[in-house]
Order: C-alpha cells, then sequence, then structure tokens
C-alpha cells in the first residue's frame, strides 16, 4: 500500500473508531460530537475558520522562516567557534529548561497581542531542533575531507563553506521537518495565553462557549494544516538536497 492511500485508509479507520466511541457511549455533542457534526460545524463555519487559520498559517510561517534562518546561522558559529560551543551552547541546552508556557505571557506583555508575540512564541520553539540538529552535522564531517581540504591550503572558512555546510545539510533538513511540526504548537500556545485571532483564539472562544463542535473543527483545520506544512517543508528539503547532490 503506498504512503497517500495509507494515510487514507488510517484516516477513515480514525473516523470509524470516533464515530463507534460517541455511538456505543452514547455521549452528548457538548462532551465529543461526532464527525458528521463537527464537518458540518467546520462547512457552516468555514468563513470565519479560514480567516483566523490564515492569521495562524501567517505567524507560523514567518516564525519558521526566522527560527530556520537563526538556528542554521548560530549552528555555522558554533561549530567554527570553540569559544562559542563553551559559552553559548550551554545556555541554549538551559534554554529547554523553561517551560514554554511560562515564557509566553512575557513574550506577550512585551510584544503585545498582535502578530508578533505568536511568531516569538514559534520561533523560539523551533530554533533549538534546527541548531542541534545542524550543529551535530557539521560536527560530524568526514575528517579525510577537512584534512585533504587543509593540506592543499583551504581556509577554515573555505572548508566550512564549501565542505562542513553540504555534507550537513541532511542534517539541517531534518531539523527543518521537525520545525515544520513544532512552529505551529509554538503559534497556538501564544493565542492561548492572549490573541484576539487565529485558531487558538478560535478553540478557547470555542470551548467558553460549550462550541465543542466549533473547536474540534478548529482542531482539525491545525491538524491540516500541520500536515500539509511538513508535507511542503519535506518536499522542499529533498528537492534542494537531490539539486546540492546532482
Amino acid at each position: 500500500m503506498t504512503g497517500w492511500r495509507a494515510g487514507i485508509a488510517s484516516a477513515f479507520l480514525g473516523v470509524a473508531i470516533w464515530q463507534a466511541i460517541v455511538w456505543i457511549g452514547d455521549l452528548p455533542k457538548f462532551i465529543l460530537p461526532g464527525p458528521g457534526l463537527v464537518v458540518e460545524t467546520l462547512w457552516k463555519s468555514r468563513v470565519t475558520i479560514f480567516d483566523n487559520a490564515l492569521i495562524t498559517l501567517s505567524e507560523v510561517l514567518i516564525g519558521l522562516f526566522l527560527g530556520a534562518v537563526l538556528g542554521g546561522l548560530s549552528a555555522i558559529g558554533l561549530a567554527a567557534s570553540p569559544v562559542a560551543r563553551a559559552l553559548v551552547r550551554p545556555m541554549l541546552v538551559f534554554s529547554q529548561a523553561i517551560p514554554v508556557f511560562a515564557l509566553a505571557p512575557i513574550l506577550t506583555l512585551w510584544l503585545g497581542y498582535g502578530l508578533w508575540s505568536k511568531v516569538a512564541m514559534a520561533l523560539i520553539i523551533i530554533y533549538f531542533p534546527v541548531t542541534s540538529s545542524f550543529f551535530d552535522a557539521l560536527m560530524r564531517t568526514n575528517q579525510d575531507w577537512v584534512g585533504l581540504a587543509r593540506v592543499m591550503g583551504a581556509s577554515g572558512r573555505r572548508i566550512m563553506w564549501h565542505i562542513r555546510i553540504p555534507a550537513a545539510l541532511p542534517g539541517f533538513a531534518s531539523g527543518l521537518r521537525l520545525a515544520a511540526v513544532y512552529a505551529p504548537i509554538g503559534a497556538i500556545i501564544g493565542e492561548w495565553v492572549g490573541a484576539s485571532k487565529g485558531l487558538g483564539y478560535l478553540m478557547l472562544l470555542a470551548n467558553g462557549r460549550a462550541k465543542i463542535d466549533l473547536m474540534f473543527a478548529s482542531l482539525i483545520v491545525l491538524a491540516i494544516l500541520t500536515m500539509c506544512l511538513h508535507a511542503a517543508t519535506d518536499m522542499f528539503c529533498r528537492k534542494f538536497l537531490d539539486r546540492d547532490q546532482a
């Protein structure tokens, strides 16, 4: 069974299990609405959901781009400088010990309830995976290649640009694939803490008004957006790596 067929079959199985739980448990719709009701709500509220989805998607894309750029540059800096590795890397590890939920109110206080506090949350949550994956790949460069380049008189900068970075691109791509999944999490956390638009805000609003079907519809749209973003990132990375290796 091919990948997309397996995905469709898995989705149908999940919907069937969901409907079976509703039927067997005789659950009221304010506890667990059936998939039919959620689809109906999704269609009726499509304009509202679409408008809020665009806000969340813009936050995610900007955060993903900034996180990829800053993470890539940080990894190169760490790989190139032993001093940076000694001073900065422990700080990066320490930053991961701070729960992102604790940072969201602070960022909202500093950056306001608009776009940039959510972008900052997305950036923070994906920065470390991108940096860590790319840095590890840079540090695992084949030493025979590096030694040969040094024998031929190549400078450290040329070795980094022409040997270490191209060899580490698969690691950078792995970090981007993780970032594509994590970035929506950061944006939604930011919207939960303080926002007037976005899918996270819509989910909180629906939950407060006991519109659980709308909350599930928003959640499904968020999941679809995340899957599409991951698929697009994976396709981009594959094509970029294939072109680089050609």
